[in-house]
């Protein structure tokens, strides 16, 4: 750590992060933030939602209200910490709750946040000169016992008098009224100015009413005209055209047709196809025989609307009598129609008269005027909540945001406001995690960090949505992780999760996981080839195996079955003989390659250097990239503008993955398979150990102790191995040579 002029301020320095990061550690370096150089600030930009503190105290540091935090608006807002808090020093403390004394009052905002803060505590009750977030917080408590707040909605508790308490009441009724900062409904002067409109409106409504036709029936007749004039206008002009054409009469009445299409099912589920024939028959006369049947689905509105507009003298309604009676209404649905200040018709004409008549408007206004003369105050109270939120949750913000402290921090404790809890899974518990909005978009970004990522996806019955979270698996191996696995998450607050594995991103873990890993690969291929292998012969097997059970035996000459073809072993000599030779040309080969190794330590350096061939080139580009290891993009991908890398090496990252460790046990465990007998391992053993002298031997390794191998390829030219090689050579040759001419022929 240093401290360096930067801008004319010395600035403290440290390395952390595998970068140098400047080091906030008094309030003289809040003071002179605004000269720090933005080059030197880790990052630029943060959102304001999905970060591990209280959304409130970001949405209060987003002075723009883009719902982004730019270093401009930290600035701004230490600026104004500054400004309204007495001793810079204490910012840096976090403390949740402010005392009075520590407010500045020298300064015009300072001021009025000390008497807000004060009046806040006498509202509450509360004793002592500390106001804290729960204080601040908690508008219904603070104004519960105050008749005005400077909201400028009044409530039934903002006057005594009685009168003015029931038009408040009957006005909230009417409008649906407000949420006073009490919590209480009230109305504010807009509300009020309506509402007495409303009452005006619906009385020189009512004072136009005109005479009903049908009296108190006048609504019904409306609604059941309304609902017939259809039908009925479609009867006449059936009647019109029969009696036009009377040849089209039973076309235009009802057709038996369709009555026998539907007379064997449950005509009450038939209602829409009855409802569609005529309302009465059709005989050519255009009227309505009031004596004559109805149709059953019109029968009933039909007989209503006669009863109440049709003098019951008559007989017939004719097409111009029917349309007298939708005259008849015409200016009282009109004057429906025009009706005003619906709103207020609940209270009543009485009400509404008397509520006119005894005008209150007026003194309704003043208490709303009364109330916003106290907005100032009432603003300077949201300011104390914007005050305690800053004092407990900025430098927290502040650590998070110049030089990512609290996530380099030792003291596991301790988590940045990104890190949203720990996944448990595979015997690891890993601590980096943050909440991610769509894994889709997340992964496209996410590879660069270098890290082994798992995207989840987390339910939980104590919340109401799911949550989409990245894990980063920092130690330990691959071990059993697959998409689909299942875990379990704790977020900041404890509450746990079912989580799902929904898509891995594979990069390296540890070191010991990449020297493993190129025999992982060679024992999965090989197994995976076994497996094609064994299906393939399998599938074969089961093909020539029902192609013989399908197929009859071939008979011979004799109409007996061919006898089975003997096997020849003069054929397979001279492949014998091959394989042989190409035995011997190996053991010759390896025989040379293992004779330079004349000491015990050669075979040492040769398993050393053939291990470092097979897992060093692994190994070394696992450490290249998991010393640059960075979480930038992974804050990148979620909003985040890091203007620097925030490397995760080796020992910093086995700190953010727990690893499972177990207390040695000594007791036996009850389901363990059992061993073999002591004699069946010691001869196990000494059958291995014999293989392996008897394949050194053959190897003819063991020459320079006198121990010759017996194979003819190590023969010395001293002996003479002429006589006895030239015989076998000619036969098997001839052999190679006769076996593909009797293959020929036959």
């Amino acid at each position: 750590m240093k401290k360096a002029k930067q801008q004319g301020y010395k600035w403290t320095f440290q390395n952390i992060g595998g970068a140098t990061r400047v080091k906030i550690q008094s309030g003289e370096d809040l003071k002179h933030l605004a000269e720090l150089d933005q080059k030197m600030w880790t990052v630029l930009s943060c959102p304001v939602s999905g970060l591990e503190i209280d959304d409130k105290s970001l949405q209060y540091m987003d002075a723009d209200g883009d719902q982004k935090i730019h270093v401009n608006d930290v600035i701004a807002t230490t600026n104004w910490l500054i400004d309204v808090v007495k001793n810079a020093d204490s910012l840096l403390l976090g403390k949740d709750g402010i005392a009075l004394g520590d407010i500045n009052q020298e300064s015009e905002q300072g001021k009025r946040l000390y008497a807000s803060a004060k009046q806040i505590l006498e509202n509450l009750g509360k004793e002592g000169e500390v106001v804290t977030v729960a204080d601040s917080s908690d508008s219904i408590a603070i104004f519960a016992q105050t008749r005005f707040n400077g909201d400028g909605i009044i409530t039934e508790g903002s006057t005594d008098d009685e009168n003015l308490k029931k038009v408040i009441a009957a006005a909230v009724a009417a409008t649906g009224g407000s949420q006073d900062r009490s919590g209480v409904q009230g109305v504010n002067a807009e509300q009020i100015e309506a509402f007495y409109q409303a009452l005006a409106d619906y009385a020189a409504w009512q004072a136009q009413k005109p005479e009903l036709p049908y009296g108190d029936d006048t609504d019904k007749a409306i609604e059941l005209f309304n609902a017939l004039n259809a039908k009925v206008k479609d009867f006449f002009l059936r009647s019109k055209l029969a009696a036009f054409n009377e040849d089209s009469t039973a076309a235009l009445d009802v057709q038996v047709s369709r009555i026998e299409a539907i007379s064997a099912d449950n005509l009450t589920e038939k209602g829409d196809e009855i409802a569609s024939y005529p309302i009465q028959r059709v005989t050519g006369k255009a009227e309505l025989d009031l004596t004559a049947p109805v149709n059953p689905a019109w029968a009933a509105q039909f007989g209503a609307l006669v009863a109440i507009a049709v003098d019951k003298k008559k007989k017939t309604l004719t097409e111009a009598e029917w349309d007298e009676i939708g005259a008849k209404t015409g200016a009282y649905t009109a004057w429906v129609a025009a009706k005003a200040g619906a709103n207020v018709e609940s209270l009543g004409m009485e009400c509404i008269d008397a509520l006119l008549k005894n005008n209150v408007k007026e003194e309704l206004l003043k208490l709303v005027e009364e109330d916003k003369a106290l907005e100032e105050e009432a603003n300077g109270i949201d300011c104390v909540d914007r005050l305690t939120h800053l004092y407990r949750d900025y430098f927290t913000v502040l650590k998070n945001y110049i030089t990512l402290q609290d996530f380099y921090e030792k003291d596991q404790k301790v988590k940045a406001i990104f890190q949203a809890g720990t996944l448990i899974i595979d015997q690891r518990a890993c601590h980096l995690t943050m909440k991610v909005a769509n894994a889709g978009a997340h992964g496209v970004m996410a590879p660069a960090s270098g890290m082994y990522l798992l995207y989840c996806t987390c339910t939980s019955k104590q919340k109401p949505a799911p949550v989409e979270i990245v894990a980063a698996m920092t130690m330990g191996e691959t071990g059993d992780l697959y998409v689909g696995k299942n875990a379990i998450f704790y977020d900041r607050e404890g509450v746990d999760y079912d989580a799902v594995v929904t898509k891995i991103i594979e990069n390296p873990i540890s070191i010991k996981q990449a020297f493993w890993s190129p025999y992982r690969r060679l024992a999965k291929w090989i197994e995976d080839m076994i497996n094609k292998r064994a299906a393939e012969k399998d599938s074969k097997m089961m093909a020539d195996t029902t192609a013989k059970l399908q197929e009859a035996p071939a008979a011979g000459a004799d109409g007996k079955p061919a006898a089975p073809q003997q096997f020849d072993i003069a054929k397979f000599a001279g492949i014998f003989a091959a394989i042989g030779m190409a035995l011997g040309l190996i053991g010759a080969a390896l025989a040379s390659f293992f004779g330079a190794f004349t000491a015990w330590w050669h075979w040492v350096v040769f398993f050393v250097a053939l291990i470092l061939i097979i897992s060093g080139p692994s190994m070394v580009m696992a450490w290249l990239k998991l010393r640059k290891r960075n979480i930038a993009p992974l804050l990148n991908a979620n909003g985040w503008a890091v203007n620097a890398a925030s490397i995760v090496n080796i020992p910093f990252g086995a700190t953010l993955t727990d690893q499972v460790k177990f207390p040695l046990v000594k007791a036996k465990d009850p389901f363990a398979k059992k061993g073999l007998p002591a004699w069946a391992k010691w001869l196990i053993t000494i059958l291995c150990i014999a293989a392996v002298v008897c394949g050194l031997w053959l190897g003819n390794c063991f020459s320079k102790w006198g121990c010759q191998s017996p194979l003819p390829c190590f023969k010395t030219e001293a002996e003479p191995i002429e006589e006895v090689a030239e015989a076998p050579a000619e036969e098997p040759a001839t052999e190679l040579e006769a076996a593909p001419q009797e293959e020929g022929q036959e």
